[in-house]
């Protein structure tokens, strides 16, 4: 069906996580992002810890010494990228209304090709990047709410949400060609690097998390099973950024956002539901071209 297996694990990593956004949306709304993440993700590291001693555990990551200083720098600095996009993503929620900051933090497969292509000499056919504007347009159209359709990128150049949107996008864009490097050429385990990815976020993020810490106990069962959920789509998005370069899985993965406004639209009656079938209409093309 796919011309590579990779690209079979984007998609699924795509609908995995898109029922999660769709599930933070409905079950998770009254906690801060911060604490979100530090409650899931600890969730996340303990479902997949198993795994990663049954395949062998962190006896099988190469000694740092072996790695070179350049691999430990990407990969420190890809666990930080991933994190500081999260928190640069929060601080635009801040600044400005979701219909502004949302689309413009969703264009990361914009960052990430030419990331791929002037670092790592990636090559992808024309039509292939098509698919990836095509992809990049279903994602931003899925996440546009009022207004001019064009206007969140407008306002980039003045406000100061957009901003911090822009420069989340930018960051996601970072850790993805990590991730690439990470799993490609440095050849870490993956199941060694799935929770040093899930963990290392945690990290960055929980001294911020102390600052607003609510609860948890009531809510325990929903955040172990977001925890489960967030444990596979990490797994699948790891093997797809294994086997393909980051600006084939990237723009695939990313379309998470049309499978969670097509949730909200379908199941919470959401409005502008047009608007987001025309998304995942663009979305199927997008990944059509670039699995050609």
């Amino acid at each position: 069906m796919f011309s590579s297996p990779g690209i079979g694990y984007a998609v699924v990593a795509a609908f995995v996580w898109g029922g999660y956004v769709f599930a933070l949306k409905r079950y998770f709304s009254d906690y801060p992002g911060t604490v979100l993440t530090v409650g899931i993700n600890a969730a996340a590291v303990a479902w997949y810890l198993p795994v990663t001693v049954a395949r062998g555990g962190v006896g099988r990551l190469p000694a740092p010494e072996s790695l070179g200083i350049v691999a430990v720098g990407v990969t420190a600095g890809t666990v930080v990228a991933t994190a500081a996009a999260f928190l640069l993503f929060l601080r635009a929620l801040d600044l400005g209304a979701v219909s502004y900051v949302a689309p413009i933090s969703k264009i990361i497969p914009v960052f990430v090709l030419p990331i791929e292509v002037l670092v790592l000499s990636q090559r992808l056919t024309p039509i292939q990047v098509v698919g990836v504007a095509v992809a990049t347009l279903a994602v931003y159209v899925a996440n546009y709410r009022t207004g001019p359709l064009l206007d969140p990128l407008r306002k980039a150049a003045t406000a100061r949400s957009a901003q911090f949107a822009l420069a989340s996008a930018a960051c996601f864009a970072v850790g993805d060609v990590g991730k690439r490097l990470v799993l490609q050429e440095f050849a870490v385990p993956l199941t060694v690097w799935v929770p040093v990815l899930l963990g290392g976020v945690l990290v960055v993020v929980f001294p911020l998390a102390v600052r607003e810490w609510v609860p948890l106990r009531d809510a325990a069962p929903r955040f172990v099973v977001a925890g489960a959920g967030v444990a596979v789509a990490e797994h699948a998005t790891s093997i797809a950024f294994s086997l393909v370069p980051a600006s084939v899985a990237s723009p695939i993965i990313n379309t998470q956002a049309v499978v969670a406004v097509v949730l909200g639209g379908v199941v919470l009656r959401e409005e502008a539901f047009g608007i987001r079938l025309a998304a995942a209409g663009l979305a199927v093309v997008g990944v059509g071209l670039i699995a050609a």
